[in-house]
């Protein structure tokens, strides 16, 4: 049975009740805070979870890939081996080839001096034998230009020699072929002797030999002239002309005059006949060394012809004036009737052959 209520008593009922009340409330609120914190705890507990799954999820991954990617490199590992094993192969055949490769250069470069040298020797040998058969051609040419009186074979043979030249295209020979051009264009432009009219006046000189009177000719025989008038019927004048006749004979056996050469008043007549005939000698061999290409012969003789001409006979004769005037031009002509020399093309070659 429920006690009466007394005011004291329900004082403290309400006091309880509100006591109970407070506790029940703060009881609901501890428990609602409970529950958020339980909420909480949970969404974080879950949160965490998940986190943890996908993190565990991400580090399978990445533990998958680097499995993958260790498995790729030990594959790309032994490949690398494999090629470095192969390249060290190739690199070792390489060097024995380059070595290989090496020795036969070194050998072809041996072959290829030894090629040069023989070439070079080949060419040497062939320029001096193109060197030595140009120069006998040179000095034959001369010796027939001596002979014949001609430069054409001279020039023939210069040309042809600057054709070889040309040909041979050594410039070791370059000098050889300036030296040829400079001998072409000197015997180009030389006078050329009047041969045909040397012999023409030296055959005019040995014609007048017989003509020419010696430096003590005694007078002449009387010309018809001088002969006494037959049946002139004048007395006085044949006896003046038979007077001047005699006179002019008188006047003969006895002559002064100034001779340069004493030598040439010894001669008797007798002899006057061998000195016409020796200067005639002397003259035809003149003639003949002319001919047979021997000028210094011919000069000598015709110097020997001059002398005995200006020696021996009459100086103040229109004959020996004449012979004297046309002996100096034979001479004049005779200096230049050599035939010119090649002595720089000689020269060149000389130097070439010696191989300098």
């Amino acid at each position: 049975m429920n006690a009466p209520r007394t005011p004291e008593n329900s004082t403290g009922v309400a006091a309880a009740g509100a006591s109970t009340e407070v506790k029940e409330s703060a009881s609901g609120w501890n428990t609602g805070v409970s529950r958020i914190l339980l909420s909480v705890t949970g969404s974080v507990a879950l949160l965490a979870l998940l986190g943890s799954g996908l993190l565990w999820q991400k580090v399978s991954g990445m533990q998958e890939q680097l499995a993958r990617q260790s498995a790729d490199a030990g594959a790309l590992s032994v490949e690398a081996r494999a090629l470095a094993r192969q390249a060290l192969d190739q690199a070792r055949e390489t060097a024995a080839r380059q070595a290989l490769a090496e020795a036969k250069l070194s050998e072809v470069a041996l072959q290829r001096t030894q090629l040069e040298e023989l070439m070079q020797s080949l060419s040497r040998s062939r320029d001096e034998n193109l060197v030595v058969d140009i120069e006998s051609a040179i000095r034959l040419a001369q010796q027939q230009a001596q002979l014949t009186g001609s430069v054409e074979p001279l020039l023939a043979a210069l040309k042809s020699a600057d054709q070889r030249v040309s040909r041979a295209g050594q410039p070791r020979l370059t000098p050889v072929q300036r030296a040829i051009g400079r001998d072409i264009d000197r015997i180009k432009a030389a006078s050329l002797t009047d041969l045909p009219g040397i012999l023409v006046k030296i055959d005019e000189l040995v014609r007048l030999a017989d003509e020419i009177p010696v430096a003590n000719a005694v007078g002449s025989v009387p010309s018809a002239n001088h002969a006494l008038p037959v049946g002139s019927t004048d007395p006085q004048a044949w006896w003046a002309r038979a007077l001047s006749i005699v006179g002019q004979e008188t006047r003969k056996l006895v002559r002064v005059s100034r001779i340069e050469q004493p030598e040439a008043t010894l001669l008797s007549p007798e002899q006057s006949f061998f000195l016409r005939e020796n200067l005639k000698l002397k003259l035809l061999n003149a003639r003949l060394g002319l001919l047979a290409r021997q000028l210094e012969s011919a000069r000598a003789d015709l110097a020997a012809a001059s002398a005995a001409l200006n020696k021996y006979f009459d100086p103040g004769s229109r004959k020996t004036q004449a012979a004297s005037t046309l002996l100096q031009q034979v001479q004049g002509q005779m200096r230049a009737a050599e035939i010119p020399r090649v002595d720089d093309s000689l020269a060149a070659l000389a130097t070439a052959a010696a191989g300098r």
